[in-house]
């Protein structure tokens, strides 16, 4: 595929649409790929993919509140709160009223949501470490950099935040 989008030297900035489709092809494998490993840990649950995305953020933002999880989340409060609940009724979720602002609940995650946190995540270190390894350093920054492009520029701030982190 390399030589195909190196025709020549061609710019990539050219790319056909027939090169996009692939490219949007490789997205949808890779996504099931990578939601796969997790997916089956959650099957031993009640839960979904909205459960593995909350432990995970709360994970990398311990205390953040309700309303930043919307934000990263894009999901709706009763979507949201129905996930929390279940999280925090089996818990793996602790909410916490805010010292400044009474009214904020602050998410974290229990022992056993750590636990369950580091299964989850382990499974996607590995694949993500040996798919690094093997495209070598040139190629995990310009991935990186096609994902951050790729994504709603009103997120790429709390990549940065975590990046930080």
């Amino acid at each position: 595929m390399r030589d195909r989008l190196q025709q020549g030297g061609e710019n990539l900035l050219f790319l056909t649409d027939d090169q996009l489709l692939q490219g949007i092809e490789l997205l949808f494998f890779a996504y099931r790929g990578f939601t796969s490993d997790p997916d089956r840990i959650l099957e031993n649950y009640t839960y979904g993919r909205a459960h593995h995305r909350a432990i995970h953020f709360i994970h990398r933002r311990p205390g953040t509140s309700v309303n930043s999880m919307l934000d990263i989340l894009g999901v709706t409060k009763q979507s949201l709160n129905r996930v929390l609940r279940q999280l925090i009724e089996d818990g793996l979720v602790e909410s916490k009223i805010g010292e400044k602002d009474r009214r904020e609940r602050h998410l974290f995650l229990t022992k056993s949501g750590k636990e369950l946190e580091s299964e989850l995540s382990s499974a996607q270190r590995k694949r993500l470490r040996t798919a690094y390894k093997e495209a070598g350093p040139d190629a995990v920054l310009g991935f990186r950099k096609v994902l951050e492009n790729i994504m709603d520029p009103s997120m790429r701030k709390h990549v940065k935040k975590l990046v930080k982190d």
